[in-house]
């Protein structure tokens, strides 16, 4: 898919009380589900490179806006966007499908999401495929507390959850202007700023680095926030100490089959040294590229994933057919 125009139409799916705006394609292959999962600030569109591709791989692909995200529902409760809700409308969709699993692919707080479900709901989840964002391991205090001791009041985490609607306003004032200044790689290094590095983002009139995407694909993303606005994205963050409360009791490890994609340029999140203590059964990849991982190699990524993809199928074949003897 390389433009908008080929990029499956919606359809909204009523879910665990709210709407979901779903993008699907390869309903030939039923049977074989995959769910493509976003992050922030982003949109199902992220997945237009991967999903022809999976569906030539014999997948059932559902791609979701999820809540507070383009035409989906946007609750005005901040709770109402915590992990157990976030990875409740996506066991909800499988269940709309009448799937009993699925694989799940994640990117930035879509990874977050996906480790979630893998945690809350392990049966739903038979492969996790994730890019940006690791496992976070839950340490001994609140993750929020953790931030604001280490990297203080303006980053970006501390901020969206100390200073409610102020990050938002920036954002829905300068819609255009903060996505086209976000997606950007190759950005030269510059002394830290003062103040919120996101809104000092959004209010700079000249972007740095070059653009990840074409215009024509900014142009969905601005339309997406034009309509929802930022607060149901940034919500997310808001919940993350709630999230941390939520996961105390469940077994941390996850044993499902797992792909992490890094970025090697990416300065937002660095690699896990524990990752293979909580996922045990996971393979690494880094690919030569910063956060927007499947936008800025696209065809890397789909190569990646296809090949991973097909390595699993092929070991649960070898494993059936030994079975079967």
């Amino acid at each position: 898919m390389t433009n908008s125009a080929d990029f499956p139409k919606p359809v909204i799916i009523p879910v665990s009380g709210v709407e979901i705006e779903v993008f699907e394609a390869g309903r030939e292959n039923r049977g074989k589900p995959i769910v493509l999962c976003h992050g922030w600030p982003e949109h199902a569109y992220s997945w237009r490179h991967l999903m022809p591709v999976l569906v030539e791989a014999g997948y059932h692909v559902i791609a979701p806006n999820q809540r507070g995200f383009g035409n989906s529902s946007r609750p005005a409760d901040v709770t109402d966007y915590d992990v157990e809700h976030l990875s409740g409308d996506l066991v909800a969709l499988l269940d709309h499908y009448g799937y009993d699993d699925a694989t799940f692919v994640g990117h930035d707080w879509g990874a977050f999401v996906v480790w979630s479900l893998a945690l809350l709901h392990p049966s739903r989840v038979n492969k996790v495929i994730n890019l940006s964002l690791p496992y976070q391991v839950r340490g001994e205090t609140p993750w929020i507390e953790v931030m604001e001791r280490f990297l203080g009041g303006d980053f970006y985490f501390v901020h969206f959850n100390r200073q409610p609607g102020v990050a938002d306003a920036v954002f829905d004032a300068n819609t255009s202007q903060f996505i086209r200044n976000l997606y950007r790689k190759n950005v030269p290094p510059a002394p830290p700023e003062p103040g919120m590095a996101f809104i000092n983002l959004a209010l700079a009139e000249a972007p740095l680095g070059e653009p990840v995407m074409s215009d024509s694909d900014l142009a969905v993303y601005i339309s997406g926030f034009e309509t929802s606005g930022f607060t149901g994205g940034i919500n997310w963050y808001r919940n993350l100490d709630r999230n941390w409360h939520l996961l105390a009791d469940v077994d941390p490890i996850i044993q499902q089959p797992a792909l992490m994609i890094y970025g090697d340029r990416d300065l937002a999140v660095p690699r896990s040294e524990t990752l293979t203590e909580f996922v045990p059964n996971v393979e690494v990849v880094g690919l030569d590229c910063g956060h927007w991982i499947q936008e800025e190699m696209p065809e890397e990524t789909n190569q990646v994933i296809s090949e991973w993809l097909a390595r699993q199928d092929s070991t649960v074949a070898k494993s059936l057919t030994a079975f079967s003897k």
